[in-house]
């Protein structure tokens, strides 16, 4: 997997990649079955016969590469950035599984039962393991501007510059923002996305020319346009001339992504943003997984606890653990606990370093902040304070994922809508502690939270976890 020297557009780069999934996915599901059927099938050739052997084997190799295909796992849409694409393919195994587990029961087949288990665990296993790598591969791709698509945003200006700073943010090797066409008058050379300043345009109607001279692969609209929907179908009919595809960025996917389901109705596409579900069975394999992985956790880090109380304890005086209150899921208030790692005057010492906050206004955080000793330096850099809310989620005050445990100060603060991130429990992690932590604003804090609680689900928890641990040892806004 080598870097490419050619640039390829966005539509070649993609089949270039669907293919190389392709290929992976067809040799990771014949291996694992062929292996698998090698150690649990191997005896039982002369009693069953070869003939049915083979044909379970094949069967469950075919159907698991048609579940493969009619679930999407290579969709354009998906590949290289969030977790659905990791989603599919487990949905994908999931359902293979299934179906070939209701055929050994019906045929009655007893060796072919483990045969399954061990099997699709392998399989969906080594199928994650294998997008995760191709990912980091076009991670390492996009360092040299290859496997991008380029797009050019359109909009009103404040709508531009927040879908552009989200693109270049948080896309991943997917979209590389090469313009932008304002919908304004006047002139505009350039705007900002991330570190760098990209051409811009006023007027829709330079669109066509400005995807030519750029060369982009698709158009983003952001937000809504004064010129209305009428505007959007034609450009799109326009766009057709170029291959350029058209993308529609709503600012309710800000909050309501994975809710929102388009439902034509006789020619009418319907966008229907399903409720957010608070209770329910969901919530309670959450509740099950905090339980077995908080007490795993406290088994497994317990020498890891010891050692770094004796550290506390020899570098300052005062006690190991620091008990504060937060605010749980509806307000209630729970004692929450971390390894010491200021002096025990911190919190009366705060009134008089308020004025060198820079935090993001809510919440007080200062990079050299003198309260701090030597060794919950090291520990708050590494996340090491926080290990001891692993008690917390095995009490059930918090869970392993969810918003921020806030202070009681912090949530009689709380304008519009930010009281709804209390409507489930607090995490240990979340997309905040994995998305810049202390270097977000305040708004960016509250919209992450808000996302979270409305749209979590286990397997996102999950990648949550797995994007802690890089976190921990490549960290970002801990201070």
């Amino acid at each position: 997997m080598g870097s490419t020297r050619r640039v390829l557009s966005g539509i070649a780069w993609r089949r270039r990649y669907q293919q190389s999934l392709r290929v992976t996915d067809t040799l990771l599901i014949l291996l694992v079955v062929l292996v698998c059927g090698r150690l649990f099938t191997g005896t039982a050739l002369e009693d069953e016969g070869l003939k049915i052997t083979f044909g379970l084997l094949l069967g469950c190799a075919g159907g698991w590469l048609s579940a493969m295909y009619l679930f999407r796992t290579r969709d354009p849409r998906l590949i290289g950035v969030g977790a659905a694409e990791y989603k599919k393919v487990l949905h994908a195994g999931t359902a293979t599984f299934g179906a070939l587990a209701v055929s050994v029961v019906v045929l009655d087949i007893e060796h072919f039962r483990r045969f399954l288990v061990l099997t699709f665990a392998a399989g969906v296993a080594l199928l994650v393991v294998s997008r995760w790598l191709w990912r980091l591969w076009l991670n390492e791709q996009r360092r040299y501007g290859h496997f991008l698509s380029k797009v050019v945003v359109v909009g009103r200006r404040h709508d531009v510059d927040y879908v552009a700073s989200q693109l270049a943010r948080k896309s991943g090797p997917v979209y590389d923002v090469v313009g932008a066409v304002l919908e304004c008058k006047g002139n505009h050379s350039s705007i900002r996305v991330g570190d760098k300043l990209v051409p811009a345009v006023c007027g829709l109607g330079n669109v066509e020319d400005f995807v030519l001279h750029t060369g982009a692969d698709a158009v983003i609209v952001a937000g809504h346009l004064r010129k209305g929907t009428r505007y959007i179908r034609e450009l799109g009919w326009r766009l057709e001339r170029t291959s350029t595809e058209l993308v529609l960025a709503s600012s309710l996917t800000n909050v309501a992504g994975p809710r929102i389901r388009m439902r034509p109705v006789e020619g009418l596409p319907l966008m229907h943003v399903e409720l957010p579900q608070f209770t329910g069975g969901r919530h309670v394999i959450k509740r099950a997984m905090d339980i077995f992985l908080s007490a795993a956790a406290l088994l497994a880090l317990a020498p890891l606890f010891l050692l770094l109380a004796v550290l506390i304890r020899l570098d300052s005086p005062g006690p190991v653990f620091f008990a504060q209150d937060r605010a749980g899921r509806g307000s209630e208030l729970f004692r929450m606990y971390k390894f010491r790692s200021m002096v025990t005057s911190a919190e009366s010492d705060l009134e008089n370093l308020r004025q060198h906050n820079e935090g993001n206004g809510v919440l007080f955080k200062m990079k050299d902040d003198p309260r701090v000793t030597d060794v919950g330096r090291w520990i708050r850099k590494y996340s090491l304070d926080e290990l001891p809310q692993f008690y917390n989620v095995l009490k059930g005050d918090m869970s392993l994922v969810g918003p921020r445990p806030p202070l009681p100060s912090e949530v009689s603060s709380y304008h519009g809508h930010a009281h709804r991130r209390l409507f489930i429990k607090p995490g240990l992690t979340g997309l905040w502690q994995i998305s810049g932590r202390s270097d977000l604003d305040w708004d960016e804090s509250i919209r992450l939270d808000l996302y979270y609680v409305e749209n979590w689900s286990v397997t996102g928890d999950l990648l949550v976890m797995w994007r802690t641990f890089k976190v921990v040892f490549q960290p970002v806004g801990a201070y």
